[in-house]
């Protein structure tokens, strides 16, 4: 996995239980690995909202002080990667915001791609923001809208363009959307007392005992209020384009994304690559961990050859990405993945990967595998080649940065020192997600093909 890819963030609310913020901080750590920048738990009791957040892990931000302190039967929750916006407490999330009307509290997982226009404008008429995140627009939008709440939140979600899945905790109700284009996932489960939980991904649920009830349609809002659930659709205009990225890195291996399992898609996209791109006379199939595992799996099967863990990851490593050299970096591959020489030495090892970024990783890894004597060494990528930058919440990079932009599959393999190259096609990748669900993908950051406007963002 290349260390410049990161997902933005992943979002947890809980209404209607007596433990809500220490549910919320077992759902926000199931979803840590959507952000490991800084996080943040907002709740809410008859009385006032409490919130507090900070930088780091959920671990290491909270403890069982700080999560007594946060007394409620309403929860939002948020770990966060920054993109949009950039980093520092201000932008962490929850956003609180306290009106003369009541307050208001957003958790947002996605990008806003006209967020400068609307900012702009906003301005223009008197509003000032207090952080650069791109999810403070949105309470400004509901502040100026009129009638019935319902209709300020529909009403301020419909000038949003761009990807979002957005928690909105009121002074007596929970609000939750998601973006008229289903680019960014959401459902919502129930615990065994009743009260109603909602996730980034569904991996949350299992930890803490919650049922799966549902995902959230795309372009639909639903109002948790007095226990019931409330659906309106603040768009008529919706379509079906889950980010293909979740997928092939960013969800757990146990999540469910639209009722397809992450793992299991994983497992056929390896399937489907050894079809399109195979190697003869395997000695040994490995992943790099996490993500390309299960695509590992399904290569070795297709090929009848034996799958094999080649690679450690050392989890208790920091956060090697945070590093400012490219020698540091380089340095941090090292410290997070170890070879198991034994498993790859004198070997033809193929090697399975999610996907190419700049190209610096995979090259560390060859060297790795090479130095511990694999005799050769055959990269797959268990996603299509990256050519363009993701708007929508996740850090891809600049074009300047996508290797596969500049390169042909033939210069990377060479750069990259690997004996062959293939990545799996977008159909491929496409058949191994939606065979038996044929619904659409966002795949721009393969072939250029956004799904919205691009305002003043530029390819």
């Amino acid at each position: 996995m290349e260390q410049e890819l990161h997902e933005e963030c992943g979002v947890f609310g809980i209404y209607g239980s007596k433990n809500a913020a220490n549910i919320t901080y077992y759902g926000l750590h199931s979803l840590q690995h959507r952000g490991q920048e800084a996080t943040g738990i907002l709740v809410k009791n008859e009385h006032e909202f409490t919130l507090y957040k900070g930088e780091g892990l959920v671990s290491e931000v909270f403890n069982a002080k700080k999560i007594s302190q946060l007394n409620g039967d309403i929860a939002i929750g948020h770990v966060r990667y920054s993109t949009a916006g950039g980093g520092g407490i201000a932008n962490v999330q929850p956003l609180l915001f306290r009106t003369m009307h009541g307050s208001l509290g957003i958790a947002h997982n996605g990008n806003i791609v006209n967020s400068n226009p609307l900012k702009e404008q906003l301005e223009k008429q008197g509003s000032i923001f207090s952080s650069t995140s791109d999810t403070e627009i949105l309470a400004h939008l509901i502040k100026r809208a009129s009638g019935r709440m319902i209709d300020r939140v529909c009403i301020s979600l419909s000038q949003l363009e761009g990807s979002f899945a957005f928690l909105i905790l009121m002074d007596h109700a929970l609000f939750i959307a998601r973006d008229r284009y289903g680019l960014r996932p959401l459902s919502i489960g129930q615990m065994s007392d009743g009260a109603y939980v909602v996730a980034s991904e569904t991996c949350a649920f299992e930890v803490i005992g919650a049922k799966f009830i549902r995902d959230v349609q795309p372009g639909e809002v639903i109002r948790i209020k007095d226990g019931q659930l409330k659906s309106t659709f603040y768009t008529k205009n919706t379509t079906h384009h889950l980010c293909a990225m979740e997928y092939i890195y960013f969800s757990r291996p146990d999540s469910h994304l639209e009722k397809i399992n992450v793992h299991t898609t994983r497992k056929q996209a390896g399937k489907i690559l050894y079809e399109e791109a195979p190697v003869q006379d395997i000695d040994v199939v490995i992943g790099v961990p996490d993500s390309s595992i299960s695509a590992a799996i399904g290569y070795a099967e297709a090929a009848k050859a034996p799958y094999e863990i080649g690679l450690i990851k050392n989890k208790y490593v920091g956060r090697t990405f945070i590093q400012p050299t490219q020698q540091m970096r380089e340095q941090g591959v090292r410290m997070k993945l170890s070879v198991i020489s034994s498993i790859v030495k004198d070997k033809k090892v193929v090697m399975l990967d999610d996907s190419i970024v700049r190209g610096t990783t995979s090259k560390r890894i060859v060297g790795l595998l090479k130095e511990a004597g694999a005799k050769e060494v055959h990269v797959r990528i268990a996603s299509p080649a990256i050519r363009f930058p993701c708007f929508y919440g996740v850090d891809t990079s600049t074009v300047e940065e996508l290797i596969s932009r500049k390169m042909t599959i033939d210069q990377l393999c060479q750069y990259i020192g690997a004996d062959s190259l293939a990545f799996i096609s977008e159909k491929g990748i496409q058949t191994a997600i939606y065979k038996d669900h044929p619904q659409g993908l966002c795949m721009a950051c393969f072939n250029g093909r956004y799904v919205t406007d691009l305002y003043d963002n530029e390819v």
